[in-house]
Formats: structure tokens, sequence, C-alpha cells
């Protein structure tokens, strides 16, 4: 069950909050950790034990942190508690690619493989691990408070809306409003609003995009134009699925009285790499900021620690992304070489127009997506040639028959919503106040419901994290 689906719209979304708006407030948390933990057995009930499992590990090892005398022994259950979480990481996320990869060695060696039959990785494991890592951590550093109350610590690590593909929600976020909150229609109707406009973002234009990506990424050494088309659908794609889910996310946050941190802000405005950085998956970058980059020593140690730091930590999250194959570690080094390339530009004084800054963080953003959206390094090498113009000019012919008039609109539209940044949100476009900055989200969701009718479900890219 994905957010933009029927089955969510008009079966779990109306039957849960029926629930929990006749809950009293002090047992809402108990009705959000079932509907979190149905919604998530939804598709796979057995991997339920798995997150179940992590919160328990996490909510005791706070208990024990909180409690403990002796700051080494601290330091000891926290160590201990991030292995744990990043072992079963690692084992759901790693082995198939590690065990492919021996197996190939094996057989051009005329040895017989490793018998092995493929694991499937758990929907929003990636996530519960770095909600469990950062609260531990934070217990540990005594900048929360450790939370007592199973319940409610799990429906912080359960919770729906940011269980699957984030936002990341560090608790002390919402520590305050898991013990307490007030429902609030204003809230709710800035809630419903934004939801509309994420469900629309992913409907209207990054699933209709996904034929052109999947043509184009399947075609076998594309011309110049081919292979562009195919980048700019996927930068496209990826940008309005993963934000549309965001935003989603948030939405479903402010109805039941939670405020999540924001996680993009207009990423493809950025006039530097470090830039995009600070806007795309914003709640991501700074996890990795806050407990990745600063813990190896950040830049506290001269240039070319620094250097080492932010490889690292890219290539970390690059493999953070997934383990099928290597394209997400290359594409992390990527980024911390296009990092260190923008910090030693800056340090040395030097800087460039806007305009070509934009252009040069776009390209280097845009051939990053082709490894990350290729099925293999040899794939993103046969791309990145007809990027080149390597492989020729001129459209193929199934290229310029994908190219509808409505994937063309739907290339307009995405363009005008990235290059035109929308009136935060703010307090305004209640339910009630029917202002053209709700009318046109009721407008469009309203559309977006009648093309899921005719179509299956699209899952989120990022259900693959």
């Amino acid at each position: 069950m994905v957010f933009a689906s029927l089955e969510f719209l008009t079966l779990f979304l109306p039957l849960f909050f029926a629930f929990y708006l006749i809950t009293p407030q002090r047992f809402r948390n108990h009705t959000l950790l079932i509907g979190s933990w149905l919604f998530y057995a939804w598709w796979t009930p057995k991997f339920l034990l798995l997150i179940i499992a992590l919160t328990i590990l996490a909510w005791g090892a706070a208990i024990l942190i909180d409690k403990a005398h002796d700051e080494r022994l601290k330091t000891r259950l926290m160590v201990a508690t991030i292995v744990l979480n990043l072992a079963s990481l690692v084992w759901y996320k790693y082995t198939n690619m590690v065990i492919a990869s021996l197996n190939t060695i094996l057989t051009g060696h005329d040895l017989p493989e490793i018998p092995w039959v493929k694991l499937m990785l758990p929907i929003g494991l990636s996530f519960t691990v770095l909600h469990a890592i950062s609260y531990v951590v934070d217990v540990r550093r005594k900048t929360v408070p450790a939370q007592y109350s199973i319940i409610s610590f799990s429906a912080y690590m359960a919770m729906f809306p940011h269980l699957i593909a984030g936002p990341i929600v560090r608790y002390k976020i919402i520590d305050k409003e898991l013990r307490e909150r007030v429902f609030s229609l204003d809230k709710f109707s800035m809630g419903v609003r934004r939801f509309m406009i994420g469900f629309s973002m992913k409907v209207l234009i990054a699933d209709t995009l996904v034929p052109v990506v999947t043509l184009v990424f399947g075609l076998k050494n594309p011309s110049f134009q081919d292979a562009w088309v195919g980048c700019i659908a996927y930068t496209f794609q990826l940008y309005f699925d993963f934000a549309g889910y965001s935003a989603m996310a948030i939405g479903l946050g402010l109805m039941l009285g939670f405020d999540f941190a924001e996680n993009f802000n207009h990423p493809y405005l950025a006039v530097s790499i470090q830039d995009f950085w600070r806007r795309w998956h914003m709640t991501l970058s700074s996890w990795l900021r806050d407990y990745l980059y600063i813990s190896l020593g950040g830049n506290r140690h001269g240039a070319g620690r620094t250097y080492v730091n932010l490889m690292l930590t890219m290539a970390i999250g690059g493999l953070w992304h997934g383990g099928d194959n290597w394209n997400y570690l290359i594409w992390g080094f990527i980024q911390g070489a296009a990092l260190c390339c923008d910090r030693a530009f800056t340090q040395r004084g030097l800087s460039m127009p806007n305009y070509a800054s934009r252009t040069l963080t776009m390209l280097t953003v845009m051939f990053a997506w082709t490894v990350f959206r290729a099925s293999g390094f040899d794939h993103a090498l046969d791309m990145w040639a007809g990027q080149l113009g390597l492989h020729g000019m001129a459209m193929a012919d199934e290229v310029i028959l994908a190219l509808r008039p409505s994937i063309l609109l739907t290339f307009a539209i995405g363009l005008i919503c990235v290059i035109y940044p929308a009136t935060p949100i703010g307090k305004r476009g209640g339910l009630g106040i029917m202002s053209w900055s709700m009318v046109w989200p009721v407008i469009a969701f309203a559309y977006a419901i009648i093309v899921l009718a005719g179509q299956k479900a699209i899952p989120f890219l990022y259900f693959q994290f």
C-alpha cells in the first residue's frame, strides 16, 4: 500500500482517522502505533517483527544508557546498538551483492557457485536504522531524554507517514508532541493541503515520466538526444516522486499533530553542489553531517582530513542507498569529489557568475543521477557515452513516439515548478479559506485521483532504499 493509491485514500486513511479522532488524547499514541504496524504489515507481515525488534533494541539501550553511571559503559552500549542496527542493514542490503560478486569470480575460475536464495530487502529498514541510531546517540550525548514509554517510542519509530521513506524525523523534534499534542482544524487543513500537493507531484508528474525513463534507460547505445531526454526525465521523476512523498508525509504528520522537518527546498535552483546538499533530502544531509561527518572529525583537522571526511561521508551515504550493485557507491564518490572541488574552489576565494555555477551544478547532479539510475556500471558508461555524443546525435524513433504532447506538457509543468518556487505555506491555505492557494491543490488532487483510477499505483522510488 502506497500513499498514492486508492486503497490508502479510500480504506486505510479514513478508517485510521476515524479511530484516531475518537481516541482520547492519552491513548492516541496507542492508536497511532497499531495503525502504523497494520500499515507496514500490509506489505510483508514477517518483516514487522524485524522493525519491532530494532525498536525494542533502541528503546532498551537508551534506558540502560540513561541509568548507567559509568561513562565508558554508556559508550559501549551506544556502540553495540549502532553495530547491531548496521549489521541488520548490511545483511539485507549487501549480502546479495557480495554473494553475486563472489559467484562471478568463482565461475570465472571454473569453480562452483555459492548456493544462495536472494534476500528481499525489508521496506523502510534504512530509515528505521537511521532513526534508531540518531535516538541512541542523542541520548548518549544527553541532547534528548530517554523515552521510558515503550508505546510512545514505538509510535515514534513506526509512525506510518515517515516509516517507509522518510523524511528522517529526529526524536528531539517531536518529543513534546509525543507526550502531548492538540488536534487543530487549522493544522489539519494545512496538512491536507500539503498532502494534496505531494500527491499531485507524484501522480501527475513523476509517474507520467516513468515510461520515458524506462524506455531510454533500456536503450542500447543511446544517442546524445536520447540520453539527455532520459536523464532529464529521470531528474524530474526522482525529484517529484521523492519530494512528493515527503510533502505527503509532512502533510499526514500535520494532520496527526506533528511538525516534521522540511526535506526539500528547491534543490535544482542550487548555485553550488554544497548548496544542493543543503536543499536536497535535507533530513538525510543533516543526519550525515551531525552523526557521520562531524564524528569523523569534520573540518577540524586540516584541509586534507576534511576532504577525506567529505569523501567518506558521501561514499557511506551512497552505500546507504542500496546494495544491488556498486553504482550507489560510485554515485557517492562523485558527490564527495564534487564537494571537495567546490570547497577547494571557494576556499581560494574564487567565484563564478550565478548562471554558470547553477549550470555546472545541475550538470554534475544530472551526470550523477545517470549512474544512480543505471542498472550497472557498464550501463552507466553506455549512458554517459550517449550524453557526450559518442553514439551519434539523432533521436531514436521509439523515443520520438514516446514524447507525446502529454509528456511534453509534463516536462513543461515540471520545469515551471522547478524554476518558480511556490509561496511558503505558513499559516494560510486552510480548508475554510478557499483562496487560490487552496483551490489549485484541490483541482490538481481531483485530477490526480481521476488519473490514478485509470492506472496501477506505482511504488515510490525510495521504497527500494
